[in-house]
């Protein structure tokens, strides 16, 4: 199952309101959604934007993509730095950890166990 972080249109003709969800790929614009994180109004001056930080970032540690549009709202809401700065601290501790060759044990990791003897 692929998600998508996109917007859902709500509101009246003429007067649209979005929701940020996450989303199958596959559903349509207003369709199936599986979670609200948010929500957008483009017709305020200025524009109100309001994003569960921690949902978003939830779903985008889980791989979800998101769209253009809801990767610029997730940029002005500072959820998409977040994000990326998590992600390069990942790879960072990654890179950081030595690897080992098969069949290398771990330094002071030895299968020798120091059990004191039964007297």
């Amino acid at each position: 199952m692929a998600v998508r972080i996109r917007l859902r249109r709500i509101g009246k003709k003429k007067q649209p309101q979005y929701r940020l969800v996450a989303a199958e790929t596959a559903g349509p614009r207003d369709g199936r959604f599986i979670e609200v994180i948010g929500h957008y109004n483009p017709r305020t001056e200025p524009s109100v934007v309001n994003v569960n930080q921690e949902r978003a970032l939830h779903w985008l540690n889980q791989g979800a993509q998101p769209s253009d549009t809801a990767r610029t709202i997730l940029m002005k809401a500072g959820v998409w730095d977040r994000f990326v700065e998590g992600r390069a601290a990942a790879r960072a501790a990654r890179e950081a950890e030595p690897e080992l060759a098969p069949g290398e044990e771990e330094p002071g990791l030895s299968g020798e166990t120091s059990e004191e003897s039964p007297q």
